[in-house]
């Protein structure tokens, strides 16, 4: 075990990345978004929406700065979590992105 004291987990070098760039943060969270409209897929989508809050600042700030409690934002980007919108917004604020939104395009047969 002592070779990989040096080592860094996973999500560990996640968090850094999407620090280090805001742009990927915004892709991340865009394809995260996407998953939270289909119901075996929304753990993800929440999971990575805490990744990026993690990223900027940790959820103890991200809360504050969104006026949450650190212990409701906890449940709701939780994987099992359902954030009511007034949460999402004010998370997505608090790290410096917005919600959109764009057309669905539908193929016709």
């Amino acid at each position: 075990m002592g070779r990989f004291k040096n080592a860094v987990s996973h999500h560990e070098a996640e968090v850094a990345e999407l620090r280090a760039d805001h742009e990927l943060a915004s892709e991340y969270l865009k394809a995260a978004m996407e998953s939270l409209d289909n119901p075996e897929d929304r753990a993800a989508g929440l999971v990575a929406l805490r990744t990026v809050a993690e990223a900027y600042g940790g959820l103890g700030a991200v809360a504050t700065e969104a006026g949450i409690s650190r212990e409701s934002l906890y449940r709701a980007l939780s994987p099992k979590g359902n954030p009511t919108l007034k949460t999402l917004l004010a998370v997505l604020k608090s790290v410096g992105m917005r919600l959109s939104v764009e057309p669905v395009r539908h193929v016709h047969v």
